[in-house]
């Protein structure tokens, strides 16, 4: 009996360990499974319950001015663009109680204090079925102080999850100057690229060196708990800022043009204008500036408003135009030219700038009208030429040109040399190459772009289109002393300390003869004195050479007598000068004044600007007078036996009234 039981107890005993053993196994095996083979799986699932992850935002790169130019006073690199750190405000509307969702959202509405349509868009991301919803953007430090300091108490006293709102890092653009360069710089969009992460530029440097200024994002783990504060995330990857690009521009300068050039506008009653300084020596620009102006912290309401899209361009080089009379010097500078090429082959040069030449007939092959100037003159040399701004003058001179060289070796001047009809390479997007007629463009054997008298039309600034900085880039090489240079906006790019773009070190190459530089400043230098179209750019101590220039707009397929663009360009000192500064007035109101008579010629309404301009800057930067006794006669500085070019002025008048 007792041998039964004991077997009895055995097999029990065996059975239940069996079970066990089996069971352990089961556990063994499931344990395995969950924390080896589906480890991945189910981790996921715990963090997307406990855990979310959140962008670090990074810096992206700043822009610079040009602290350099003042010699003696050394300044700091000031920043115009810099990112501050701002804050999207979000809600877990699956946390916040249904019956609470009235009471908060109207909190929150009056504390942003916000408008009815900005409170009702804001509610009605409550009862959105996601775990995070943006409900304003762009806060700073105060807002989500007086934001925190409202809902932790109340999410305690509700028992609400204190994530159930939380405020994600953003970095937004800042302009400490304002509208200053405004449409140069731009800026980017308020919304991210969804793919990328990255700011997506409107336009301008922004867009240009868009992938200088990208960086790239970090991240931070956060936990969903009431008791979890979202700042003691833990940050997983830490985020990369982006480059600086160091600009030429000045700010100090760019603000001085930037004022002067609306009170231009306004004054003229023009549609537009602006104003670009260069270094002819090196191509850097010191400003670039336009009126109307472009708010790039307001960038929504300047492309929501089609009255207002245009401030959004850089006109300097988006815009084309006819040159006009500012392209006379060049025009002469290619017959000085043809004279050396001439004279390389043996033959006999065809002008000589002292030559007394008659412009009294303006007629010219394949012309239907002749060619006139604003005042008839019957004999003319180079210098009076350009003093008195001659488009018969010119015309013969070209006439000349390409009877012995030919069409092909004008136009190759024209844009080989001078750049006319190719980019500037500015740095900046949208900038127009111009036209520049072709002789070899044919159909059918007609000439599409050129007939016999385009030379002539070309000689005066028509029929064809340059940018801004085209004609810059051109009167660059007559002001250098003939060296080609290639304009510029950018010194240098730096990243975390390291120069990864050096801007300084530009090649120059030599074009011109020197010779012919000096003819040509020496001849307009006379524009800004008694007897010049531009008289009145004349800066009282100081040298300066330019030419005035008014051209005639196409409306309506024809050129218009009521519709202008009128523009200065000139630099100082004249010999071995620092800026060139070219001003454009597009379409001032015509008026003719009693006493004063038309006011949209170049003369007057760009020349004073030019003036204005140059010599606020060369004060600012204290550059002292290189001609210290060439002031106004009722001025006690005045000395009429030292002052630069008094002597000249009346060797000219005399010569003029003899010939005339």
């Amino acid at each position: 009996m007792k041998s039964k039981l004991h077997s009895r107890d055995f097999r029990r005993l065996l059975f239940l360990a069996s079970f066990l053993l089996i069971l352990f196994c089961f556990i063994i095996v499931q344990f395995f499974k969950l924390q080896i083979t589906e480890n991945d799986k189910w981790t996921s699932q715990a963090k997307a319950q406990h855990q979310f992850s959140v962008v670090q935002p990074f810096k992206r790169g700043r822009f610079f001015s040009n602290p350099e130019l003042k010699e003696g006073h050394p300044e700091k690199a000031a920043a115009l663009v810099f990112d501050v750190k701002r804050y999207h405000l979000f809600v877990d509307p699956i946390t916040i109680p249904s019956h609470l969702r009235d009471e908060i959202a109207k909190n929150l509405g009056d504390l942003l204090d916000l408008g009815w349509g900005e409170k009702n868009r804001l509610r009605k991301q409550f009862d959105k079925k996601s775990r995070s919803r943006r409900l304003k953007m762009w806060l700073d430090d105060s807002d989500r102080e007086v934001l925190d300091s409202w809902w932790r108490p109340y999410a305690k006293w509700k028992k609400i999850p204190r994530n159930a709102l939380y405020f994600v890092e953003e970095y937004q653009r800042s302009y400490p100057y304002g509208k200053l360069l405004g449409a140069v710089l731009h800026t980017v969009r308020d919304d991210r690229d969804v793919t990328t992460n990255q700011p997506v530029p409107t336009g301008g440097l922004e867009l240009f060196f868009n992938s200088y200024l990208q960086g790239k994002t970090g991240r931070r783990l956060m936990l969903r708990s009431p008791r979890q504060s979202l700042e003691s995330g833990v940050i997983v990857t830490h985020p990369q800022d982006g480059a600086d690009v160091y600009l030429s521009i000045h700010h100090h300068i760019q603000a001085i043009a930037e004022e002067e050039i609306m009170r231009a506008v306004k004054n003229s009653g023009a549609k537009r204008g602006w104003a670009v300084m260069m270094n002819p020596n090196t191509g850097e620009l010191y400003a670039l500036a336009q009126y109307p102006r472009f708010d790039p912290s307001n960038y929504r309401k300047y492309y929501n408003d089609p009255e207002l899209l245009d401030a959004t361009k850089v006109h300097a080089i988006t815009d084309c135009f006819e040159p006009g009379s500012t392209m006379k010097p060049i025009s002469i500078a290619i017959a000085m030219l043809a004279n050396e090429e001439l004279i390389r082959r043996g033959e006999e040069p065809i002008f000589d700038p002292k030559e007394m030449m008659p412009t009294f007939d303006g007629t010219f092959p394949g012309r239907k009208r002749p060619i006139r100037d604003v005042r008839t003159h019957r004999y003319l040399n180079m210098y009076l030429a350009i003093q008195k701004s001659s488009n018969i003058y010119v015309a013969k001179l070209i006439e000349r040109v390409v009877k012995t060289l030919g069409d092909e070796w004008y136009r190759t001047q024209l844009q080989e040399l001078f750049g006319f009809g190719t980019l500037t390479g500015i740095e900046l997007p949208c900038e127009s190459s111009g036209l520049l007629p072709a002789p070899h463009k044919t159909y059918g054997g007609r000439q599409l772009q050129w007939s016999t008298p385009t030379p002539y039309s070309l000689a005066i600034g028509y029929n064809l289109l340059a940018n801004s900085l085209q004609l810059m880039r051109a009167f660059a090489i007559i002001a250098n002393g003939g060296y080609a240079v290639e304009p510029t906006l950018v010194k240098r790019i730096v990243k975390d300390g390291e120069v990864i773009l050096d801007n300084s070190r530009r090649e120059k190459r030599q074009v011109l003869s020197p010779w012919i530089s000096r003819e040509l400043i020496y001849a307009l230098k006379s524009v800004t004195k008694a007897g010049g179209g531009g008289f009145r750019a004349d800066i009282p101590g100081y040298t300066q050479a330019g030419k005035t220039g008014t051209t005639e707009k196409v409306v309506g397929g024809t050129y218009s007598k009521r519709h202008h663009f009128s523009s200065f360009i000139g630099f100082t000192p004249a010999y071995h000068p620092k800026f060139l500064l070219y001003i454009a007035i597009d379409e001032p109101e015509y008026r003719y004044l009693p006493g004063i008579g038309k006011t949209y010629f170049g003369g007057r309404c760009a020349a004073p600007t030019f003036k204005l301009i140059m010599e606020r800057t060369l004060k600012y930067l204290g550059i002292p007078p290189d001609d210290p006794y060439g002031y106004p006669k009722d001025d006690p500085r005045y000395d009429s036996d030292r002052a630069d070019w008094s002597e000249q002025v009346t060797i000219l008048k005399e010569l003029y009234s003899k010939w005339n």
